[in-house]
């Protein structure tokens, strides 16, 4: 190069626009870096730190890495349930605390609402994303055909790490992390896709007579046919729409 203290003023100079211009939570350094393709090593980086502890782990409990998964979210109480097949059943494997939702209990309505969702929703391979803002992430897949038939809108609900929301579900660095490792092995080991279910409590902890009167009980009581036939097979039931509603079919055992 002719000139190489050009070359060295010029990454000066943009060192300092990158430490000056924070862009939604990172530098221009770090934005630019992630379009063109930096990061994509960062779900494989998760995976060598916590694959080990998570395979020690499943197997004193007799589960398997890879095997089919099950997603929970509770609200009210910022709680997610990682729930592992065993062949017959799933078993709760994990709790994790969810570090920020946003928004109230009830359903996402519209794009911008600031609202975290509510519904039976699937995460498949390409809803994975290694290279997010928020460390790992996922897409939810909302708005569903529920959502849909509801006209309600919006896009890149994610359960990612990082502590903030803004309509997703964070769950911190170190919890995204285990959970996104689960899940790609599992899409790994042949899962077609990872049912994540979002309810506002735990049913089983708040009588209906506490909430039939809000806003959402209709719904909330539609949500809880699915939570319940959980409950009933451990087996993830499957889910339908008919009519606006979720038409949900007890799973039988293999």
């Amino acid at each position: 190069m002719k000139h190489p203290w050009l070359a060295l003023a010029g990454l000066g100079l943009l060192g300092a626009f990158a430490l000056l211009w924070p862009v939604t939570g990172r530098t221009v350094l770090g934005t630019v870096e992630a379009r063109v393709g930096g990061g994509g090593d960062r779900a494989a980086g998760a995976a060598a730190r916590v694959r080990p502890g998570l395979e020690r782990d499943l197997a004193a409990s007799s589960l398997r890495f890879g095997a089919p998964v099950f997603i929970r979210i509770f609200k009210a109480e910022s709680e997610l349930e990682v729930w592992v097949a065993d062949g017959a059943r799933y078993r709760l494997f994990r709790r994790y605390p969810v570090c920020a939702w946003s928004g109230a209990l009830g359903p996402k309505l519209r794009q911008g609402d600031g609202q975290s969702p509510e519904g039976f929703y699937r995460v498949t391979r390409g809803q994975l994303n290694p290279r997010s803002q928020y460390h790992l992430s996922f897409n939810l897949g909302y708005p569903n055909a529920h959502d849909r038939s509801h006209g309600r809108t919006g896009d890149f609900l994610m359960v990612h790490g990082s502590c903030v929301s803004i309509g997703c579900y964070a769950m911190g660095d170190d919890g995204i992390e285990e959970i996104y490792t689960l899940v790609s092995a599992a899409l790994d080991g042949g899962e077609p896709a990872v049912p994540v279910h979002i309810f506002p409590f735990r049913f089983a902890d708040r009588a209906e007579a506490g909430w039939r009167d809000e806003p959402w009980a209709d719904f909330w009581r539609n949500l809880r046919e699915g939570h319940d036939a959980f409950e009933r097979s451990g087996r993830p039931p499957r889910i339908g729409v008919a009519a606006r509603r979720y038409v949900v079919t007890e799973a039988t055992a293999p």
